[in-house]
């Protein structure tokens, strides 16, 4: 877990805040009882996890599309190419949404505004280096070639102004 207790605090109260703004039909959903804590949050979102992140089009159409999604310091993470339809989004209108449905069991929406960085930048590090965990096992030292030669290569983070949790009850 890379959060610090600044940041588990400012992300449980991001979660309390959104939760005390949710309508009547997602709080009987999402009950106090199957609402995630920052830090089982943080726990739970270790390593890669598969999002699917939501921009929208010049003509106002959502856009959906899955991510290698990384939860660090309390924020999604995730990147793409200069030239990636979603990121042509981001830039022009920074309106974001990401969801993690790995099932029936835990999910993890986020909607906020998309701020962008230099991949190879200093502020994409902690992200870098949870890509290169994740994949240098499964691809080897190729994974690491192949992301350092990416030319223009932009990582997105996810400022989330809502961020809702749900976890069912363990039998």
């Amino acid at each position: 877990m890379l959060e610090t207790p600044e940041e588990l605090t400012a992300l449980q109260d991001l979660l309390d805040a959104s939760a005390a703004t949710a309508g009547p039909h997602l709080r009987g959903i999402i009950t106090d009882e199957r609402r995630m804590t920052a830090a089982a949050l943080t726990d739970h979102l270790q390593g890669m996890r598969l999002i699917t992140v939501a921009t929208v089009t010049a003509d106002g159409r959502p856009l959906t599309g899955p991510f290698d999604g990384y939860f660090l310091h309390g924020s999604w993470w995730f990147s793409s190419g200069p030239d990636a339809v979603r990121i042509r989004h981001l830039k022009a209108r920074p309106a974001v949404s990401a969801t993690y449905l790995p099932g029936e069991q835990v999910a993890v929406t986020a909607h906020g505004q998309a701020e962008l960085f230099d991949l190879h930048g200093p502020q994409c590090a902690p992200m870098r280096q949870a890509m290169l965990d994740h994949y240098l096992p499964k691809q080897g030292p190729a994974f690491q070639e192949w992301m350092e030669g990416l030319e223009g290569g932009i990582g997105v983070r996810i400022d989330a102004r809502k961020l809702f949790t749900f976890a069912a009850p363990r039998d």
